[in-house]
């Protein structure tokens, strides 16, 4: 919410009038309001049409790091994050650190829970 004051010339005595926006001011404040209330959006966060064809490509997943036994602890040390994401998403690594590896994996190949 915005409050401004208006008035039809600010050099009139007064404080009011000084701090205050003449018509055409107060029209151009009115549309830059408008033009940030765009810029902002509706505030959900979507991948936009140009966007989609990179996903594969730009997402990122978690990955052994180097290879790990069956049933060892996935660790720090075991664990990294690479592209193409088409696995877990990195988010899950606190999911993951501290679980035991539920079959063996060779370096690079996907982390699953």
């Amino acid at each position: 919410m915005l409050e401004k004051h208006l008035t039809l010339d600010c050099k009139r005595p007064g404080p009011d009038h000084a701090a205050s926006l003449e018509p055409q001011q107060f029209a151009d404040l009115v549309a830059a309001v408008r033009s940030i209330e765009i810029i902002l959006g509706d505030g959900r966060k979507v991948p936009q049409a140009a966007e989609v064809k990179n996903t594969a490509i730009a997402r990122k997943a978690l990955v052994a790091a180097h290879p790990i036994a069956e049933g060892e602890i996935i660790t720090e040390q075991n664990l990294a994050v690479k592209r193409p994401g088409c696995g877990l998403p990195p988010i899950r690594y606190w999911d993951v650190l501290g679980q035991s590896a539920r079959h063996a994996y060779q370096t690079d190949d996907l982390i699953e829970l």
